[in-house]
């Protein structure tokens, strides 16, 4: 089993910055990936940022240039930094966690909410 804490989420206005985190415990394994992912009031969930398992990154279109995805390999924490936010960014951020065995086995966090006022 892998535990993931996410934290960072709030309230921030318009055009404001927030970071989340997300630190990985449990089994962590060799091979894997984190990254972030949000769902919206009535929306499907959908990746925002990701690190892949060669160590690349993906950014949804509509974030690319305001969010910024890093990591602390030693800490197994990932943080995105979010910058210059919108409203249409309101969402619960969820971090996901993906590991290989094989087979592949997948978590969530719990998700934290971040609210971005006009």
């Amino acid at each position: 089993q892998v535990q993931l804490v996410e934290s960072g989420g709030g309230l921030v206005q318009a055009g404001g910055s927030l970071r989340l985190s997300c630190a990985a415990s449990g089994r962590i394994f060799s091979i894997n990936a984190m990254g972030w992912y949000r769902q919206a009031p009535g929306k499907q969930r959908e990746l925002v940022a990701t690190f892949t398992v060669v160590g690349s990154t993906n950014y949804a279109d509509s974030v690319k240039g305001r969010f910024t995805i890093s990591r602390d390999n030693a800490k197994n924490t990932v943080f995105v930094q979010m910058n210059s936010l919108k409203p249409e960014d309101t969402a619960v951020y969820y971090c996901c966690y993906t590991g290989w065995g094989p087979p592949k086995y997948e978590y969530w966090g719990q998700g934290t909410q971040v609210t971005v006022s006009s």
